[in-house]
C-alpha cells in the first residue's frame, strides 16, 4: 500500500501526540514494507519534518488554520493535492481532510473537546466541528483504548469501524536509569522526588496534586515536567519546573523518581503512566476506565479531583514501593510494533 501520514504533531515540541506520530512511523517504517508518505499541514511545508529513513516527505507550503477552516465546511482541497497518489490516509490529531480517492483512517485520542469544553484550548474547541465531519470521511476510526473507543461510538454512532490500537512503549524505557548528577544539576533536581508529567493545562488537574502534595508528611519535593499551557495559571511555587524535556532527558528523570502521579480528569491513553511502570517506577494515577485499562492492578488509584485521598494513596507508595518488576513486565506487553501492526489492520480496512 501507498499510505500518507500526518506528520504535522513532529513540527514543534513533541509532546503526546507527536510522540505518538514519532513512535508510529518509526515502527511502521522498520515492521513493514508499505510505501510511507510523510505530509504536514503547515506554513512550513517540508521544512523542519524529521522522519525515518524511507519515508518520503511531500508537504507544500500552507496554514494549517487556513486548512482546517476549508475542510470544515468544503471536501476541497483533497489531501491529494499534497501528498500524490495514496491507498490510504492517516490522519493522526483528530482532523482527517478530504479525499480524493484514499481511503481515510482518523485518530480520535479523546472526547475532552466534547465532554470537557472548559479545560480545552481554542484549537482543540474546533474538534467539536471538525471531527464529525471527519468521522463522515473516515473508512475507519483509530482509539488508543477500548474506554475512549466506546465514547466515540456513543458520542457519534459512526457507521464504520471504530478500532482501539493501544499505544507501546519503546525498549529504551526498560533500560532507564536514574540521572546521572551531572543532569540532575542541569535541570536543578533533588535527590528524591515525586514527579508529574504533563502539559501544564486544566485537564492535568495539577492543582489537585499540588494539594494532595501538600499534605504529604515528610514529602520528597513536586518535579513538574511539561510545557506550560493554556486557562488559568496555577501556582507551582515551590515545585521543581525544568519545563519540556527531550525523550533522552526525560527517561532518566522518570526511572529516578519516588514515584510518578497523573491526576487527570480526563485521558485518551495515559502515555506517562505505561512508560513509568516501564522504567519500574511506582504510579499513582486518577481512577479513570482508560488508566485502569493502561495500568491494571500494577498502579495505585485515587478519585478524580480529590487531594485527600491522591495524598493518602501516593503515601502509601512512598512509604512502600514495592517490586518494579511486575511493573516492567505488564508494561512490556505494549509495543510500538504491535500498535503499528493494529493501525496497519485500518490501513487495510481503509484502502479495500
Amino acid at each position: 500500500m501507498r499510505v500518507g501520514l500526518d506528520c504535522t504533531p513532529l513540527l514543534g515540541a513533541r509532546t503526546g501526540i507527536g510522540r505518538y506520530t514519532q513512535s508510529l512511523v518509526t515502527a511502521l517504517a522498520e515492521t513493514g514494507d508499505d510505501e510511507l508518505v510523510a505530509t504536514a499541514f503547515t506554513l512550513r511545508g517540508r521544512g523542519g519534518l524529521a522522519v525515518p529513513p524511507g519515508v518520503e516527505v511531500r508537504a507544500r507550503s500552507f496554514p494549517a488554520r487556513g486548512l482546517q477552516e476549508a475542510w470544515a465546511r468544503t471536501e476541497l482541497p483533497p489531501v491529494e493535492w499534497l501528498t500524490g497518489r495514496l491507498d490510504a490516509f492517516h490522519a493522526t490529531n483528530f482532523v482527517l481532510p478530504p479525499l480524493r480517492r484514499a481511503g481515510g483512517v482518523v485518530t480520535v485520542h479523546d472526547l475532552a473537546f466534547l465532554h470537557l469544553t472548559s479545560t480545552v484550548s481554542s484549537a482543540s474547541a474546533r474538534y467539536r466541528a471538525l471531527v464529525p465531519r471527519s468521522i463522515r470521511r473516515a473508512a475507519a476510526i483509530i482509539s488508543p483504548s477500548e474506554a475512549v473507543a466506546d465514547q466515540v461510538r456513543e458520542a457519534y454512532d459512526p457507521r464504520v469501524p471504530v478500532l482501539a490500537v493501544p499505544h507501546g512503549v519503546g525498549p529504551a524505557w526498560a533500560a532507564a536509569r536514574p540521572p546521572s548528577e551531572a543532569l540532575r544539576a542541569r535541570l536543578g533536581l533533588p535527590s528524591s522526588y515525586v514527579l508529574f508529567v504533563g502539559t501544564l493545562e486544566p485537564r492535568k488537574d495539577v492543582r489537585t496534586l499540588l494539594a494532595a502534595h501538600r499534605l504529604l508528611r515528610d514529602a520528597p519535593p513536586l518535579v513538574l515536567v511539561g510545557p506550560p499551557g493554556w486557562g488559568e495559571q496555577v501556582d507551582v511555587t515551590g515545585a521543581v519546573t525544568p519545563g519540556y524535556l527531550d525523550e533522552d532527558d526525560l527517561r532518566p528523570v522518570v526511572a529516578g523518581a519516588s514515584a510518578l502521579v497523573l491526576p487527570s480528569r480526563d485521558e485518551g491513553f495515559g502515555l506517562p503512566v505505561l512508560e513509568a511502570l516501564a522504567a519500574g517506577t511506582p504510579v499513582v494515577a486518577s481512577d479513570l476506565p482508560v488508566l485502569r485499562e493502561v495500568g491494571g492492578t500494577h498502579v495505585t488509584y485515587a478519585p478524580v479531583g480529590d487531594a485527600e485521598a491522591f495524598a493518602a494513596a501516593l503515601q502509601r507508595v512512598l512509604d512502600h514501593p514495592g517490586d518494579p518488576s511486575p511493573r516492567r513486565a505488564h508494561a512490556a506487553r505494549f509495543t510500538w510494533a504491535a500498535s503499528a501492526e493494529g493501525h496497519r489492520a485500518a490501513y487495510r480496512l481503509a484502502a479495500s
